[in-house]
């Protein structure tokens, strides 16, 4: 359970030569993806030409029903999006995918990532007359696809365009009248893969999404490259492509769902290997290993295996509160702890407990939780994190922005440990970290523990740069 970062962004499309319903699909695909963004979610459903589409705030359950999908229609392409805001604050305006009219026809987008030069972009467009109507970077790209179609035969030769002007990470799913398309950043920072339906293809962030409609995984999207897909089938162009992907080692510790594949490993052995690596750096006489829902829960069963320490439910997740980084001040936050985890006092009373979880942010969460574990009769609590220490931005689509918000950037692990109350504290090591997903042939980024990034990184700007921006304007 992540504390006070918010979270990734999820894509899906589909593209039928049959009759598939290709709303309900994107809308089983999203709930699959849920997860990623619990924000705002769109869909938008593409019947020859003519772009049907409904997105708003809220859970894929509470946006869509029967009425809803039904009111989309029929078409053989779909494109949806569930959002976590990096870039944009939270709002109906941003909610995507966005759609787009233009003299060469309509366009659909959605995106996944975040882009470094996104400020810089938008006044250029603006400069040049356009009007932006969100504040996401997402309508940035979307405003560079544009402007390349009028000097460019095809779509797809206007996102490959697209992607030289463009800088940072994006997974993105595009749709024109003929055309589902995909697009990955030369990096790889993104996960994205293209799977098959009977006789439809289909693109999502994770393969779970796969999973839920019954469809066949086939490949990952490589970093850079584009992939068409219309009545001639699919086929790949490798004209951006990059080396091998600098994958967000942190899709492996906790965005992504444990029964997803990425990039050739399954995430739920990666949360395996971290509570195993965990025993080997940080030991501990213990009587029992809890997790914190839901990726704490991996990480635990590998501790509790590699350690014999008995593995135990320390838990009850109520499951119908959203993810306590959803509330907008810390206040709030802190109170949705209280009613969303429930500690089993049989599981820890009178015992020494080792207590797993995937982060410490801010660090109140973490001391909430010790604390009501503390008050459950618990005789020590031994914290295992696994992840190492967060001490630096993310410019790549995980809000980490600001130093000043992370308690491992003005404490010392002994101090961490008794603000929240600890017996112990014990974090992954860089190593480790880099070594969870055995089965994946990429590089990684670790720029958010190490400092070091695998692509340029933005000078400082304001955190909401474009909020910033329009009310500089009104004045």
């Amino acid at each position: 359970m992540l504390k006070g970062i918010h979270e990734e962004c999820g894509v899906f499309g589909i593209y039928s030569s049959g009759e598939t319903d290709v709303a309900m699909q994107t809308y089983v695909g999203l709930y699959a993806l849920q997860h990623r963004g619990q924000e705002s979610c769109g869909i938008v459903v593409n019947d020859s030409g003519v772009f049907s589409y409904y997105k708003d705030l809220g859970l894929v359950h509470e946006v869509f029903n029967k009425d809803r999908l039904h009111q989309l229609g029929e078409g053989n392409i779909a494109i949806g999006h569930v959002r976590y805001s990096t870039t944009g604050n939270s709002n109906r305006s941003n909610a995507q995918p966005l759609v787009v009219r233009h003299v060469k026809g309509p366009m659909a987008i959605a995106h996944n990532g975040n882009l470094t030069n996104a400020y810089e972009l938008r006044t250029e467009f603006e400069l040049k007359g356009a009007i932006f109507h969100s504040t996401n970077d997402t309508e940035v790209i979307s405003y560079a696809i544009t402007e390349q179609r009028l000097v460019c035969s095809s779509i797809e030769e206007a996102v490959a365009n697209t992607m030289k002007k463009i800088k940072g990470a994006y997974s993105l799913v595009v749709m024109s009248p003929q055309k589902l398309i995909a697009a990955r950043d030369p990096v790889g920072f993104r996960p994205l893969s293209v799977g098959r339906l009977g006789d439809s293809y289909v693109v999502a962030s994770e393969t779970c999404a796969f999973d839920s409609i019954g469809a066949e995984f086939i490949r990952d999207v490589r970093p850079g490259e584009i992939i068409v897909i219309d009545e001639n089938g699919m086929r790949s162009i490798e004209t951006n492509l990059g080396d091998k992907p600098h994958l967000c080692v942190f899709e492996y510790v906790y965005f992504a769902r444990p029964d997803s594949v990425i990039e050739g490993s399954s995430v739920h052995h990666a949360r395996l290997k971290a509570g195993e690596y965990l025993w080997k750096e940080h030991p501990v006489e213990a009587d029992v290993v809890i997790g914190v829902p839901d990726s704490g829960l991996d990480a635990a069963l590998g501790f509790a295996n590699a350690s014999g320490i008995p593995y135990g439910v320390g838990f009850i997740k109520n499951r119908y509160v959203g993810r306590t980084f959803i509330q907008p001040n810390q206040t709030e936050r802190t109170n949705s702890v209280k009613i969303k985890l429930n500690v089993i006092k049989e599981t820890v009373k009178d015992k020494r407990v080792v207590l797993i979880d995937d982060s410490i942010v801010r660090g109140t969460t973490s001391q909430r939780i010790v604390n009501l574990i503390r008050e459950a009769g618990a005789k020590e609590i031994h914290v295992r994190i696994s992840c190492p220490p967060f001490i630096n931005p993310c410019y790549f689509g995980t809000d980490i922005d600001s130093k000043e918000n992370l308690i491992a950037c003005r404490m010392t692990i002994p101090e961490i440990c008794r603000e929240i109350g600890a017996d112990t504290l014990g974090y992954l090591s860089v190593e480790s970290v880099n070594k969870l997903a055995e089965n994946s042939d990429c590089y990684f980024c670790n720029g958010c523990f190490t400092g070091e990034y695998p692509a340029p990184v933005p000078k400082e700007i304001p955190k909401d740069k474009f909020e910033f921006k329009i009310k500089k304007t009104d004045r």
